[in-house]
């Protein structure tokens, strides 16, 4: 028991380190850069690939149709670990990629690159999926609404953009914010590809741990790492993830229970 709670204290001990602390809160700040992102970006991908979808029905717009729906089907029923191997293969990095890493707190080739290509993959996965939450939003809408905006000689852009969209989209917030937890916590799976996000990160100081748990002998015997060292840097993630996400849930079940109490 004595010697679990040195091992312990020690496995603490790499919490106190400065460095330690500054280089998680940087992937932490690496995992919601890539989640903030890749929910803005594909909430406008999806909400064209939703219109898309419902309202091109006729002649030639049925071309787009097909395209939404293909695209839409493809990355719902793939795994996203698929599309980041596929990104992080072939998805080139471009120069302008370099200030999203900086603005984050990385200057490396390898973080500058991940950061594009980690935004590109998540954002092709989520926006099939946002593409049908919105579309799902879309049909809540009545259709009175399209009949009143068209008699007072609204066109249809203007009927979109004016009454339709902004009723879809307050009546999905708390499925858009749900579907940003499970954005923030899909990040994690960067962790088997590269050392950049907040799991990344933990994992990198747990295979170095013996350099700040108390056991570091000499440059030919590196101490140890031990089970505390594992339980204390993946609970500390663990705490991370789950203040961020019960936050974001609180808000989804405050919305939910406002638009009940709300009258019909």
């Amino acid at each position: 028991m004595e010697n679990f709670l040195t091992d312990l204290q020690g496995s603490f001990g790499i919490l106190r380190n400065t460095e330690v602390l500054l280089y998680l809160l940087k992937g932490l700040g690496f995992t919601l850069g890539i989640s903030l992102i890749t929910i803005l970006c594909s909430i406008l991908l999806g909400a064209v690939l939703a219109l898309m979808r419902n309202y091109c029905v006729h002649g030639a717009q049925r071309v787009l149709k097909g395209f939404s729906t293909f695209y839409i089907e493809l990355f719902r029923n793939t795994p996203l670990m698929l599309w980041m191997f596929v990104c992080f293969v072939m998805c080139p990095a471009p120069e302008f990629s370099k200030s999203f890493a900086t603005a984050l707190g990385f200057s490396s080739v390898v973080a500058v690159k991940t950061l594009f290509k980690a935004i590109v993959a998540f954002t092709l996965f989520t926006t099939a999926v946002m593409a049908e939450i919105i579309r799902g939003g879309l049909n809540s809408v009545p259709v009175g609404q399209f009949e009143s905006a068209y008699s007072q000689g609204f066109g249809t852009l203007h009927t979109m953009t004016l009454i339709v969209l902004p009723q879809a989209f307050r009546n999905i917030v708390p499925t858009l914010l749900s579907q940003m937890i499970t954005t923030i916590k899909d990040s994690s799976y960067m962790a088997s590809l590269v050392t950049v996000e907040l799991m990344g990160c933990t994992k990198l100081i747990i295979s170095k741990a013996n350099n700040y748990n108390g056991t570091w002998v000499d440059r030919f015997d590196r101490g140890t790492i031990h089970v505390t060292d594992v339980f204390v840097l993946f609970g500390f993630a663990f705490l991370v993830y789950f203040v961020i996400n019960f936050m974001l849930s609180c808000t989804v079940r405050r919305l939910r229970e406002r638009k009940r109490k709300q009258p019909a």
